[in-house]
């Protein structure tokens, strides 16, 4: 059984939107757990000039096995509330693979 969070992630046209709160300047990246409907994962790099935001779509690209060019930050580019858009998975996958990836 999923314990992703019910719109923690979406589908749309292509892929789906996953719903983030980033943490910067941690000590590493990782998954960290689900929070109020969104994926917390902290981020190693800063929140300057765009490095956290990088860091995140090659994280993420990752995890979720795919080329970095198939996610993006669709919105909250500045701020911690963040949703990651990646194209060529289906809500399902994602899912899948974020559900054994967080534990709580």
């Amino acid at each position: 059984m999923s314990n992703v969070p019910e719109g923690a992630v979406s589908a749309v046209n292509g892929g789906c939107v996953i719903n983030c709160l980033a943490t910067p300047r941690a000590s590493r990246n990782a998954l960290v757990a689900w929070h109020d409907g969104r994926l917390k994962i902290a981020l190693a790099a800063p929140p300057v000039d765009g490095e956290a935001n990088k860091t995140l779509v090659k994280f993420m690209a990752e995890v979720l096995q795919v080329p970095k060019s198939s996610v993006s930050v669709a919105s909250g580019l500045t701020g911690r509330r963040k949703a990651v858009a990646v194209s060529g998975l289906t809500v399902e996958a994602v899912k899948n693979i974020l559900s054994n990836m967080v534990n709580e």
